[in-house]
């Protein structure tokens, strides 16, 4: 049961970036190419003005990728203290004298509903992202 929330999970999460990746990022990308080209274009720039030129262009994916690992991160580390919650119940319980197979199955139980909860956060935290990248200005 955990292992199909861990799936249905990751499924979501992936499916997120990848329509993320495909709605605005491929476009920041092309924006940051073309904006690299017009820069060594410039046959009168300087090696310093091209240099800060081109980091003008690559500034605003820095900050979009910034933008997307910070809330991977911390959608990953939500989970994961969840996850330690359960282990730590299901410890508990076997030191309390819990039977083997019935902590197995709360523990089960538990990291299902882990699962679940995170997997409703899925298109919250796909829209903070949206949202971030919208705010971004281009060069």
């Amino acid at each position: 049961m955990a292992e199909a929330a861990q799936g249905r999970v990751q499924a979501a999460v992936e499916g997120a970036v990848q329509e993320l990746e495909r709605e605005r990022i491929r476009g920041m990308q092309g924006t940051m190419f073309r904006c690299s080209a017009r820069c060594c274009e410039d046959s009168t720039a300087s090696m310093q003005q091209v240099q800060r030129c081109l980091e003008r262009c690559q500034a605003p994916l820095a900050q979009a990728q910034a933008i997307v690992t910070a809330e991977l991160e911390n959608f990953q580390d939500r989970l994961s203290r969840c996850t330690l919650h359960c282990n730590d119940k299901a410890r508990d319980a076997l030191d309390a004298g819990g039977t083997e197979g019935r902590v197995r199955a709360q523990l089960d139980t538990c990291l299902a509903a882990c699962g679940d909860d995170h997997l409703r956060l899925v298109p919250a935290m796909a829209r903070k992202m949206k949202d971030g990248l919208a705010a971004l200005q281009q060069p």
